[in-house]
Parts: structure tokens; C-alpha cells; sequence
């Protein structure tokens, strides 16, 4: 490999998700990532366990990224990592992979905000945003509206109050006795069932921001109700519950993404982020372009949930403008944009 190429080794390790990619003059040349298992049978994440995980595999994990990509170590002139938001104990396995990659082939290091590098997964690959754009980032611990005016020049206008979209998706797959990950499961049920069978309420909250505590407890006591009348109604109607619960987050999201693209007369859009992957989501955010004149972006469903490329180009467009970090940066479990 000609040694003027900018080749960015690139980890994510703030969840569950062991991943690694390379990253040629900002191209994806690999990006491999490793589930843990682990939490299934816990119905949850377990933060130590995920630590632990990613002891096991992040040396695989890289290893295998470099050879997919064709390139040997010293090839690499950069490495990147997630610093924050995340679970610590995750976080501080890549973290300090990445400080000892980094000193030890004596190149740059650079840190990554998990939710900008959700954003910028927009630029991996065409058709690509124009500036300024609105993109609705969408996870299990975030919900965010964010105004992009440049790649690296980022402003939250809204965010949710309390649980975040895909938290409620999980709690409420929880709720229906759908095994972990839930979230995907009542997208795929949703797809069978009526939206319009049952109705739950939003929120109204003030301004841009979210609140999705009152759509999970209002689920919960429909089903404790219909429950008590009939034990076997979860079973007997779990497609249409599916799919009424999804069209009502689904809704709450893109009210929220009108109001705000209106405000801004924009008309770029895109989702990121794993519940982006969710097919109810896709399908309306597209319907509700088409009624606004927007253009949409969906991201590759390999690039929606956690994953390395999105780091590694998130620390591309960082790397032109010279902005390193040193040894002495620290993960963050709860960081605003860095």
C-alpha cells in the first residue's frame, strides 16, 4: 500500500458490539463486528459481562478487520475509538486498545462521539446529505433531532425527557414475553398486525423534545387490563399490539421531525442509529418526505446499529482537520457532544 494513504483502524465498543473496521482515504475497506451472545439469557445487557466480552474479542476482532482489509499493521496512520457515550467499563476496553495501538506504531489518536459517528454514517457511502440537513437519531438510550450544518459542526434542537424510542421498543417487547432483543421482534410482528387496532396516546410535550415514559406505561396498563378480562389476548392479538405500538412511536417521532424541519426549512433529512433499522420507521419517514417535499436518507442497515465504520468515518472528517486527542483521554458514560 503506497504509504501517502490515510488508513484509519476504527473501534466502537460502547455497548455490545465488538467492532473494528479500516478505513482507505475514507472508504470502508472491512468492518467486522462480534455480538455478544451473552445477554439473552439475561434479557438485558449486564455491563459486566459486556467488559469482559470485549476483553475476548476485540484482539480477533481487530486482527480480522486488518486482514479483510488487505493491509498489514504498519499500513495503518491512525487509530480511532469511541469515547463516549456508552457503558465505561465497554468503553475503557477500547478506549485503551486504542491508546496502546496508537503508542505503539507512534500515529495519531482520535475520539469519537458515538452519536455524531451515528450521524456521519450519512457519508459512507452515496447518496450523501447536503448541508445544512436534520437527522433524527434514533437508539436504545438516544433520541435526538440534530441540525448539521457541517460534518463536524453538529446542534441537538430536541431529545427525549426520559426513555429513549428504542428503550421503549424493548420494554415494551419485554411486556409481551418477546425474547432479547425485543426491539426488532416487534417490528417483525408489526409488520403482520393493524396499526390502527388499538390506540395509545402522545405525549404533548413543548418544543422539539420527546417523552416516551407515558407510551410504555400506557401500555402496560392496557395489557394488565385486557389481561385480567382475557388471559390469552397478548397471544391471541400480539401482531396488532405490535403494530399499533410502533405506528404510535413511529408517529411521536416524525410529528416532532415535521415540526422542527418547518422551523428550519429544511428539507434534507435522514434517521441513524439502531432503531433506524426498524422497517415502520423507514416506511414513514419515506411517506412523510414524499407529503413534504423532502429528501431522505436511510443508511445501509449495516451502518444503523453500532458498528466501527461509522467511527471510522466520523475520525475521517476529524483527521482533515487535525483534531487528535492524547493518552490522557478519558471515556465518558454520559458526554454531550464532544
Amino acid at each position: 500500500m503506497q504509504r501517502s494513504a490515510s488508513v484509519i483502524l476504527a473501534i466502537e465498543s460502547s455497548c455490545d458490539e465488538t467492532a473494528a473496521a479500516i478505513l482507505v482515504d475514507g472508504k470502508v475497506a472491512s468492518n467486522i463486528i462480534a455480538t455478544q451472545k451473552v445477554h439473552e439469557q439475561y434479557g438485558g445487557v449486564v455491563p459486566e459481562l459486556a467488559s469482559r466480552a470485549h476483553l475476548q474479542q476485540i484482539v480477533p476482532v481487530v486482527d480480522t478487520a486488518i486482514r479483510q482489509a488487505g493491509i498489514v499493521k504498519s499500513d495503518i496512520t491512525a487509530v480511532a475509538f469511541t469515547q463516549a457515550p456508552g457503558l465505561i467499563g465497554s468503553l475503557l476496553v477500547g478506549a485503551c486498545f486504542a491508546k496502546g495501538f496508537a503508542q505503539a506504531l507512534n500515529i495519531p489518536l482520535i475520539a469519537v462521539h458515538h452519536m455524531q459517528a451515528h450521524v456521519l454514517a450519512h457519508f459512507i457511502d452515496e447518496p450523501k446529505p447536503s448541508f445544512p440537513f436534520l437527522c433524527l437519531t434514533v437508539s436504545g438510550g438516544h433520541t435526538q433531532i440534530v441540525l448539521c450544518r457541517s460534518h463536524l459542526e453538529m446542534e441537538v434542537l430536541g431529545e427525549t425527557l426520559d426513555d429513549a424510542a428504542g428503550e421503549a421498543f424493548d420494554k415494551v417487547a419485554k411486556m409481551l414475553q418477546l425474547p432479547y432483543p425485543g426491539g426488532p421482534l416487534v417490528d417483525k410482528h408489526a409488520q403482520k398486525g393493524d396499526p390502527d387496532r388499538f390506540s395509545f396516546p402522545i405525549p404533548e410535550i413543548k418544543g422539539l423534545d420527546f417523552s416516551f415514559s407515558g407510551i410504555k406505561t400506557a401500555v402496560l396498563y392496557f395489557l394488565q387490563k385486557q389481561q385480567k378480562d382475557d388471559p390469552g389476548f397478548v397471544a391471541n392479538h400480539l401482531d396488532d399490539i405490535c403494530a399499533s405500538v410502533q405506528h404510535t412511536i413511529v408517529k411521536a417521532l416524525l410529528q416532532k421531525l415535521e415540526k422542527a424541519a418547518r422551523q428550519r426549512g429544511i428539507k434534507e433529512i435522514g434517521i441513524a442509529g439502531g432503531v433506524s433499522a426498524n422497517s415502520g420507521l423507514r416506511q414513514a419517514l419515506e411517506d412523510y418526505g414524499r407529503r413534504n417535499g423532502w429528501k431522505v436518507y436511510l443508511p445501509k442497515f449495516e451502518y444503523c446499529t453500532d458498528n466501527a465504520a461509522m467511527i471510522g468515518i466520523a475520525a475521517w472528517y476529524k483527521l482533515q482537520q487535525q483534531q487528535f486527542t492524547d493518552l490522557s483521554a478519558v471515556p465518558s458514560a454520559r458526554a454531550q457532544w464532544i
